[in-house]
């Protein structure tokens, strides 16, 4: 018989039999299509678009949209399922993507979410609070503003009411100023407080994050620049010449406020030449990409993946093979 006072057995860790997905994550052009349609081929996944400007109909060019042959070899969900007219908020996006990789999963492939929508992923992962509705009549006073006082004014006010929320939102990132100014005004609370009354549910899926960029800055911020140049010879600024033809678009909808969309409508409307607008459209496009970056390095578990260095599809192969195991 064993001595009584034997040591216990360890129990062997609970396995984890949630269904694995992989989160490719990274900053403007830095390579994410065409890696995830590698990895799709090579995996038997599906992809999901996390990219708030692709949601939309008729933005094909300045939103780097893959190509009709690029979807025909690889089918992305979330892809034109808007109207530029009509907004999309992250807790649709949270929704729609959960049902999109159950549906993925359910059939035995892998959902693998692709996009630089960073506000889209927090969400998803994190869950949707219970913030009030958006307000058309206090966005518009806020936008008005920003327009008057500038971003750094909206930002000084956050710090007044929210100070948790401003110390998490770069002064220069309209959307969200404005929002948590707008769920300040109409509940009286800070929206750092409603969030952390909020219960986090076990997120019903593993996950695998991985952040595409490359080692040096200087090499995406070229890449910027010769894809911004591209988009211009693929017919962007005819692009969005036609979408301000149709009449009901504005420069206040989310739709147009995507980078380059709205630089390109402001050079349309004469408000500076040609040169100043593709310097205004690469800036833009730069300071999204370091936006992005930032949000990447607080993510939890990430892995970094240089998509310039030898075979990154190899190296995320491998990465997503070990996970699932």
């Amino acid at each position: 018989m064993a001595p009584t006072d034997a040591p216990a057995a360890a129990t062997p860790p609970a396995q984890d039999d949630r269904p694995l997905a992989l989160l490719l994550m990274g900053p403007t052009a830095a390579g994410k299509t065409d890696l995830a349609i590698e990895i799709r081929e090579r995996l038997g996944g599906e992809i999901i678009s996390v990219d708030s400007a692709m949601i939309y109909r008729g933005m094909d060019i300045g939103s780097a949209k893959p190509s009709a042959e690029e979807l025909a070899r690889a089918p992305h969900r979330l892809i034109d399922i808007r109207d530029p007219a009509q907004a999309y908020s992250a807790a649709e996006f949270r929704d729609d993507a959960m049902a999109e990789m159950h549906d993925i999963a359910g059939s035995g492939r892998l959902p693998l979410l692709v996009g630089g929508t960073m506000m889209y992923y927090k969400r998803l992962v994190e869950g949707v609070a219970n913030l009030p509705s958006a307000d058309s009549a206090v966005r518009e006073r806020l936008s008005r503003l920003a327009e008057q006082d500038g971003l750094e004014a909206l930002h000084r006010r956050l710090a007044e009411v929210d100070p948790e929320s401003a110390a998490r939102i770069h002064p220069n990132d309209p959307q969200r100023l404005m929002r948590a100014l707008e769920v300040f005004e109409l509940s009286g609370r800070p929206m750092s407080e409603l969030w952390n009354e909020q219960r986090r549910e076990t997120f019903p899926f593993r996950l695998l994050s991985i952040g595409l960029a490359p080692a040096e800055r200087s090499v995406l911020h070229e890449r910027i620049a010769r894809r911004f140049t591209a988009m211009l010879d693929g017919g962007f600024l005819d692009e969005v010449a036609a979408l301000k033809a149709r009449g009901d678009l504005t420069l206040s909808l989310p739709s147009m406020k995507s980078v380059g969309y709205r630089q390109a409508w402001q050079y349309l409307d004469g408000e500076f030449d040609r040169e100043t607008f593709i310097h205004r459209g690469v800036v833009a496009t730069r300071q999204l990409a370091k936006r992005q970056l930032t949000w990447m390095r607080s993510w939890p578990a990430l892995t970094w993946v240089d998509p310039l260095a030898a075979d990154p599809a190899e190296r995320l192969v491998k990465l997503v093979r070990e996970a699932g195991t």
